[in-house]
């Protein structure tokens, strides 16, 4: 087994799947350069495996304390751009979610490829001074379905979304008894497509919505040309 595990805080989770990098977010806690550096950590070792390894975030817990406290605006960044840097790793990311989930268990859900809820599973916008907080876990529920009333009242109240709310609204892809067995499934599932190709994918697959046809055609082209030159050099090989 080839594993590398990273870890926020240690909580019982899943174990036994192969060739993976494990990362634990806890959402009770609070933001910090700690976990910042623990995500980043992650992706280093995800990287450095060439896309092999899938990286599984394990996520659980609400803040139990007023998120704002003691943060500042250059720390919340530091800690979007490693999750967008999580969303955009060259290795498939799959997420389990189980019970309440929000604040930071909230936001790296949210970004990762696959996403797994057990059915005691609810995904909350933490309530702060009257208000939810406003990071990028907003925009990845809106970009989900503004419109839809289950996000419209997570957002505005804070209001949980239960998991099967989430699987109906596509925030997640399975809600299940056993998560260990739906995560050994969706490894061997996203065990295909790895590497940088998988991340150009994944960016085509984002850019979709709010790119025209004229220009995303350029960049559908060069990935095309990309996949040719890959299989010729197969051809030559063989």
């Amino acid at each position: 087994m080839n594993d590398a595990t990273t870890e926020t805080v240690l909580p019982a989770g899943i174990e036994e799947t192969a060739d993976h990098v494990l990362l634990r977010i806890d959402g009770r806690q609070a933001l910090s350069a700690e976990i910042v550096a623990a995500v980043a950590a992650a992706c280093d070792q995800a990287e450095d495996q060439g896309g092999r390894a899938k990286l599984i975030v394990q996520v659980s817990g609400t803040p139990e304390k007023p998120r704002a406290r003691g943060l500042t605006v250059s720390l919340v960044n530091k800690w979007e751009q490693v999750l967008r840097r999580m969303e955009r790793l060259p290795a498939a990311t799959i997420a389990v979610a189980t019970g309440d989930c929000g604040g930071l268990a909230l936001d790296a859900f949210l970004a990762a490829d696959y996403r797994i809820a057990t059915r005691s599973a609810r995904l909350t916008v933490p309530v702060e001074d009257g208000a939810t907080w406003p990071g990028m876990a907003l925009f990845r529920l809106a970009k989900h379905g503004a419109n839809a009333a289950v996000i419209r009242r997570a957002v505005l109240f804070g209001t949980p979304v239960e998991a099967a709310d989430g699987l109906a609204l596509n925030l997640v892809d399975e809600v299940v008894d056993d998560p260990a067995k739906a995560v050994a499934v969706a490894v061997e599932r996203s065990g295909v497509v790895a590497g940088a190709e998988l991340a150009i994918r994944r960016q085509l697959l984002l850019d979709a919505p709010t790119t025209s046809f004229e220009e995303a055609l350029g960049v559908h082209l060069a990935a095309c040309d990309r996949a040719l030159r890959r299989a010729a050099a197969a051809g030559a090989r063989s």
